[in-house]
């Protein structure tokens, strides 16, 4: 079980990871932030697609804010503790 603790444990953070850097612009995809972004992409998205897909963006202004990674780590937190 110990295991399993761990691997959500680091996937919560690299959701968390993955967050913090979509709030930074990246100048070009083939440079280091555009690689790190798309390899982050590719271990969240199939997490955070189907969630994206139920959960409509609310609006604040002209900015639709994306609460599925929220979403996520509370439904991973929610599995971690129930499996302890």
């Amino acid at each position: 079980m110990t295991l399993l603790h761990n691997l959500i444990f680091l996937y919560i953070w690299i959701l968390i990871i993955s967050a913090l850097l979509s709030w930074f612009p990246a100048s070009s995809q083939s440079g280091g932030l555009g690689t790190v972004r798309h390899y982050l992409s590719i271990l969240t998205e199939p997490v955070l697609r189907p969630i994206r897909s139920i959960l409509p963006r609310p609006r604040v202004g002209a900015v639709a804010v994306d609460f599925s990674v929220l979403i996520a780590i509370v439904a991973l937190e929610l599995i971690n503790s129930f499996i302890h």
